[in-house]
């Protein structure tokens, strides 16, 4: 690993692509990272492979002949013990409808051809960040009814509308507020002020500091 490059959290990464030098690439890449690498040619394998290890995130073609990624996708968030696996959509498409589509397919976040590897290692990071975190939350959730989900407790706490916590869950991911225009079919304008009111709601005035409290107040264990 470079000197210059910080150690990334370890995980399970499953890449799924049909261009063999995208594999190499980005399996290079994420091996030299810490990560253990899993490969997938296609969807059908990569569903196969998902029930013989389950990854800790997967990076999904989009585009690929068969089974392509948003089914792909789909079929995985369907299954219950795979569906909160992290999935990152790696694709040349990136106008609005196609970036919409792969977000529905369940996908949490997308990562543009040709290939960044350093961008992809940064969102494989941040990406498998959160993830812990909020398994962290559903391990501490108490059994039983009375007890709201921790994304509940968060949007009641802070008395956000159900838009302000959805723009503020894309914050969370690291969406920039162009991206979330996209997601939630708004103008970047409409997302600023939903952030404007998130802000003075949490009590914060950067994206870092109402991210840290979000990921706070859904920690926080129910007595």
């Amino acid at each position: 690993m470079n000197a210059l490059t910080p150690r990334a959290e370890t995980g399970v990464i499953l890449i799924v692509d049909d261009t063999p030098d995208n594999l190499a690439l980005l399996s290079d890449a994420l091996d030299e990272a810490g990560y253990m690498v899993l490969v997938a040619l296609d969807g059908t394998s990569a569903l196969n492979r998902i029930q013989r290890r389950r990854p800790d995130l997967i990076l999904l073609d989009a585009m690929m002949p068969g089974l392509d990624g948003f089914e792909t996708c789909r079929q995985i968030k369907r299954q219950p013990d795979t569906a909160n696996i992290p999935v990152l959509f790696m694709t040349a498409l990136t106008d609005s409808e196609h970036v919409v589509q792969g977000f529905e397919a369940g996908a949490i976040d997308y990562v543009t051809k040709p290939i960044q590897c350093a961008e992809v290692l940064a969102r494989v990071a941040s990406h498998l960040r959160t993830a812990r975190i909020l398994q962290t939350a559903r391990d501490a959730q108490p059994i039983g009814l009375d007890h709201p989900p921790a994304y509940d407790r968060l949007a009641t706490r802070f008395q956000l509308t159900e838009r302000e916590f959805e723009v503020l869950r894309w914050v969370s991911c690291g969406k920039t507020n162009k991206d979330i225009a996209d997601i939630l079919q708004l103008s970047p304008r409409t997302v600023n002020k939903h952030l404007e009111h998130i802000y003075i709601k949490l009590g914060v005035e950067t994206r870092t500091a109402a991210t840290s409290v979000a990921m706070a107040a859904m920690t926080e264990r129910v007595p």
